[in-house]
């Protein structure tokens, strides 16, 4: 049977003040499909979202549901036709009770109270229906992030929602709650519900959704099947450029490069003895399946968990990392991989973000802080990485997300370090914003800096370690050179998924 549309958006434009968010986008979602938008950041992608939900209304051009013309005056009207949203940031009353969250408008009254009898009935009706199991009593605010993404879903079947409009849901979400959610979504399909997924991520849209529609600068590049497309083609028609021109050319360190970082049989609570050198100049790759430890190593070596034994070296000196302050004073930065939950203050301004690990060598002995001298240096460095805008007193939440990660880069490279930790560098950003990253990495090590490199996306692994270390079950089980300046993709994979011998990394003396 040929599916029939669900979504049909004809000529659809939509201005900001002097921003033209939306350009004669035409697009056609069909009933019980998954459909990606991609894109950059102001592509279009969540504002044709808002306006498919009803959050804003268009300037122009037609909007059919199930080919009857609408114009939403909010999301209300929308849910009217089966039409919500569940967006990166949980929009649940935290406080709150899961059942409560998941019955939020639905409430089964008798004789003006609640019946809560009916209400759990309904609850278990739902639960039964999604395979999930929640506690109807816990509250939202104590559960993980993939179980608030439960709650989202539950909300919106009780809500008989048909077509869910996901804006960047997995931003927020570590790798493993990611996994738990994507199967989520992939639930709803089945049950027939139609879903628009928006998102950075493009080998999690190319493993999930049936069809994809690329957009640029406020219109629609193209809409194809996702078997059709590689990760390099969106990148391609998102940009007009391949994924082979984002990343700068390597420039490995020479032989005889320093030995700036060395971690002799490191251990802890939930590592095997670890082993790593890093020269001065040297991209060190860490790759590694979810749960492999990567994260774990990462957050040790600065300190932030428990080191159980073993020995670092900065420069053949040993140094003590029992805290991230022994860390940063030893020179050890570590830029984390979630910036909204580990590394960023998001309603405080960019310049408070920036010196916040700094503030001790902006301070008199009397401990005033240097204000001139503290904005001075912001400023420098704010536009050193062409952080837009060069606002040092805006909120970062405020900014971008490809801007509030060089945010998060400005705060640890205020200060010089002599080994930078990098854990997840793009994670939840738009394409452009990667390049731009990826540069600065490169211009970080042709500088002499030591860095080690944790991604879950092979291509960035590929596109900028000199070499690359290969973690599973916590211990490091393989290490692969660069030869000619190319790194064996199947052996990292091979070594991740434990489907070759473990060939420990050899140190030079």
């Amino acid at each position: 049977m040929t599916a029939q549309p669900f979504i049909e958006a004809r000529g659809l434009s939509k201005r900001f003040q002097a921003v033209q968010a939306l350009d004669d986008v035409s697009v056609i979602v069909n009933q019980g499909e998954i459909h990606a938008l991609v894109g950059e950041n102001g592509a279009g992608k969540s504002t044709l979202g808002k306006v498919i939900s009803g959050i804003v209304r268009s300037d122009s051009g037609t909007l059919l549901v199930k080919g009857r013309a609408v114009s939403y005056a909010n999301p209300h009207a929308a849910l009217q036709d089966g039409i919500t949203t569940i967006s990166q940031e949980i929009s649940l009353l935290t406080r709150q009770t899961v059942l409560e969250n998941v019955l939020l408008g639905q409430e089964i009254v008798r004789a003006g109270v609640l019946y809560r009898r009916a209400m759990l009935q309904r609850f278990e009706e739902l639960q039964a229906l999604t395979g999930f199991s929640l506690d109807p009593d816990a509250r939202v605010r104590d559960l993980r992030a993939a179980d608030q993404k439960k709650v989202e879903v539950m909300q919106a079947l009780a809500r008989n929602a048909e077509l869910v409009v996901m804006d960047e849901p997995t931003a927020m979400l570590p790798d493993n709650e990611t996994v738990i959610f994507l199967q989520m979504v992939r639930q709803l399909k089945a049950m027939g519900r139609t879903i628009i997924y928006i998102s950075h991520f493009l080998q999690e849209v190319l493993d999930l959704a049936d069809s994809v529609t690329v957009m640029r600068n406020g219109r629609t590049v193209r809409t194809a099947r996702a078997a059709d497309e590689t990760p390099d083609s969106l990148v391609t028609a998102m940009l007009g450029k391949s994924i082979a021109t984002m990343y700068p050319s390597k420039s490995p360190p020479p032989p005889d490069a320093p030995l700036v970082y060395r971690v002799s049989g490191l251990t802890s609570a939930f590592l095997s003895p670890v082993d790593l050198d890093i020269r001065a100049g040297e991209i060190v790759g860490m790759a590694g399946l979810v749960g492999s430890g990567r994260s774990r190593l990462a957050r040790t070596l600065f300190g932030a968990e428990p080191i159980t034994g073993g020995r670092i070296a900065i420069n053949g000196q040993t140094v003590q990392i029992r805290s991230p302050s022994d860390a940063i004073k030893a020179g050890i930065y570590l830029l984390p991989e979630s910036r909204k939950e580990q590394g960023l203050l998001l309603k405080q301004t960019a310049r408070q973000n920036v010196t916040l690990p700094h503030l001790s060598g902006l301070s008199n002995l009397g401990g005033w802080l240097h204000s001139r001298r503290e904005s001075r240096e912001v400023v420098e460095i704010l536009k050193a990485l062409n952080v837009q805008p060069h606002a040092p007193n805006q909120r970062v939440s405020r900014f971008s997300g490809g801007n509030q990660q060089k945010v998060l880069f400005s705060k640890w490279l205020l200060r010089r370090p002599t080994v930078f930790i990098i854990d997840e560098p793009t994670r939840g950003i738009d394409v452009g914003a990667k390049q731009a990253i990826y540069q600065l990495i490169a211009d970080l090590a042709q500088q002499g800096m030591a860095i080690l490199l944790i991604s879950s996306e092979i291509e960035e692994i590929l596109g900028l370690a000199h070499r690359v270390l290969v973690m599973r079950l916590g211990r490091i089980v393989a290490e692969v050179p660069s030869v000619d300046g190319v790194l064996d993709q199947g052996a990292i994979i091979r070594a991740a998924f434990g489907a070759e011998s473990p060939t420990a990394p050899q140190k030079e003396e």
